[in-house]
């Protein structure tokens, strides 16, 4: 049985993309790469920004902390309200909240992860709510679902469990400790899920319901 269940938001809770790849586009276009196919730009969903920068671009870290924040000036104006619920996430965290402890763990900047929260009305099922700081730090996930559990006072590690859409979810989740549940319907590639060892992977919101209501029985 699972009493505590931590969530990804990008790509898991929202579907964030539009705005995540609009974002990174208007960034992109500062350094000379225009019109990139939405192929790339996905793979900007769930990551630290500055990490898939460097990564798919070959910018230096410096560059990269710069492509950070020309992305949060149109994030800021217009990309943070690119984020809708993914159909059926509202009634599932409800439900879910009031038999277990629900938790946010996300590498988006908590500013920005908290206000999509109250946007779309969750807020008030989320016992607590883990993120990056705007000055890029704690954004690896491990570190991220690591500061959840202490701020839970460590609770026993079978007792928790992580949700995400990217292997950075599952591997955070694995290095913690903790078992984990791969959703297929946000922005994974093929396979990625599978090869990162996922404990288990559901391909609906209304999957993922079932298989959360089962486990905290």
């Amino acid at each position: 049985m699972k009493k505590y269940f931590l969530f990804d938001l990008d790509g898991t809770i929202t579907d964030t993309g539009e705005g995540i790849m609009k974002s990174a586009q208007y960034a992109l276009d500062e350094f000379g790469f225009f019109q990139e196919p939405e192929e790339k730009l996905r793979r900007f969903v769930g990551p630290p920004l500055d990490q898939s920068f460097r990564e798919f671009y070959g910018l230096s870290q410096e560059q990269a902390l710069a492509a950070v924040e020309k992305y949060r000036e149109r994030y800021r104006a217009k990309g943070v309200f690119e984020s809708p619920l993914y159909s059926g996430m509202k009634g599932l965290l409800e439900e879910l909240s009031q038999k277990a402890v629900v938790c946010l763990a996300t590498s988006k900047p908590l500013h920005f992860a908290g206000q999509i929260l109250e946007m779309r009305g969750i807020s008030s099922c989320f016992t607590l709510t883990v993120g990056a700081n705007l000055d890029g730090t704690m954004t690896d996930k491990a570190q991220v679902i690591g500061e959840v559990l202490r701020q839970l006072g460590d609770p026993p590690k079978e007792k928790a469990v992580m949700i995400g859409d990217r292997r950075q979810d599952i591997t955070g989740a694995k290095a913690q400790g903790l078992e984990t549940i791969g959703v297929l319907y946000g922005y994974s590639e093929e396979g990625e899920l599978e090869q990162a060892g996922a404990s288990r992977i559901v391909p609906t919101v209304e999957a993922l319901r079932k298989l959360c209501l089962e486990l905290c029985e």
